[in-house]
């Protein structure tokens, strides 16, 4: 991930930018056709899956770390560290990001949008999905398998789509969390272990 990137997306996603534009026509559309089409087991459903992220997020380097403790792999152990250190940075990016862009929640600027709950923070963009995207792209830089890489990426699609369904984040917040998500192990992939 080439660094430059994050102040063009700062530059692009000013909140004025939002204002009225087709974009933001776009992300009140889709959360209306999304609320509009909610029940009682979905939602239940989806909270779920959006209140389990962070067990996740912590969840992925942690067993990697005790693997590699109980094998006494040192790689493993490198490997835990990349994942913890590209869900932490892309954490941090991300609450720099809602600071200077402060981007309100959409039940905020839209009195048409409801919410299942109500979130204070900012909007842009979505820290579940960001850190979601960061914590699965790395442990799949880590472990190149498909079977780690496709239940990685459809666990942390999930929770972009659950952030969307509970009318918490825009789509274009959801679809920028996961590019920075998925672009900060990239950016750290010198953290990996070296495999010569």
């Amino acid at each position: 991930m080439k660094w430059f990137i994050i102040p063009a997306l700062l530059i692009f996603f000013r909140p004025a930018t939002f204002a009225q534009s087709k974009l933001q026509q776009f992300d009140d559309h889709v959360l209306e056709d999304l609320a509009a089409h909610r029940t009682p087991g979905q939602t239940k459903m989806w909270r779920t899956i959006s209140n389990m992220n962070d067990y996740v997020d912590v969840g992925i380097p942690v067993v990697v770390l005790t693997a590699g403790l109980i094998k006494n792999d040192p790689d493993m152990k490198q490997n835990a560290l990349y994942i913890a250190s590209s869900t932490a940075s892309t954490f941090l990016l991300n609450t720099l990001i809602k600071v200077i862009v402060k981007r309100p929640r959409p039940f905020v600027s839209n009195v048409r949008l409801k919410a299942v709950y109500e979130p204070t923070s900012y909007s842009f963009p979505s820290g579940h999905t960001s850190s979601a995207f960061s914590a699965t792209t790395a442990l799949s830089r880590a472990y190149p398998r498909w079977y780690i890489i496709a239940p990685s990426m459809l666990w942390a699609s999930a929770i972009g789509y659950s952030r969307m369904y509970l009318g918490v984040h825009y789509p274009t917040d959801v679809a920028t969390g996961a590019l920075l998500g998925a672009g900060v192990p990239f950016a750290l992939g010198f953290i990996r272990p070296d495999r010569h």
